[in-house]
């Protein structure tokens, strides 16, 4: 296991909700012994105006999953992980149900970490891949 300590979803799904990911409904739903996943509604709230799911909603997933994967990686009383880069490419639009990310580790350093995350639509198909880097910093 990857995982500074033993995590449930629902305890990572109980953190405070006044953040862009809990207002898009991003919801986390299976931790591993080293990946995370959680699924996001495609709906009104993640469309961009053609009725299609909005490239940046799935940035928001991705980077909502590595972030949290680098929290539970560290000992967070002494440390947060912060954003400094995030990619994505966008595959194939998706117009409604759910997508599903899927985030794993590409490199768990003591002052970055850099998460691959892919997005999948309802039937299973790619719809995103996207890259994360967190930088490690002592907690303010």
């Amino acid at each position: 296991m990857i995982w500074f300590r033993e995590y449930d979803v629902a305890e990572i799904n109980g953190r405070p909700t006044n953040h862009i990911g809990a207002l898009l409904g991003i919801e986390f739903m299976e931790i591993g012994e080293d990946f995370v996943t959680a699924r996001m509604p495609v709906n009104e709230r993640t469309h961009q105006p053609y009725g299609i799911l909005h490239g940046g909603a799935s940035v928001v997933l991705a980077e909502t999953l590595g972030s949290v994967a680098s929290s539970m990686v560290i000992d967070w009383e002494k440390y947060i992980g912060v954003g400094l880069e995030v990619n994505a490419n966008h595959l194939r639009p998706v117009k409604s149900g759910y997508v599903t990310g899927v985030c794993k580790s590409i490199h768990i350093g003591g002052k970055t970490h850099v998460w691959d995350i892919k997005i999948y639509n309802d039937k299973g198909k790619m719809n995103c891949i996207s890259r994360l880097t967190v930088a490690i910093v002592p907690r303010p």
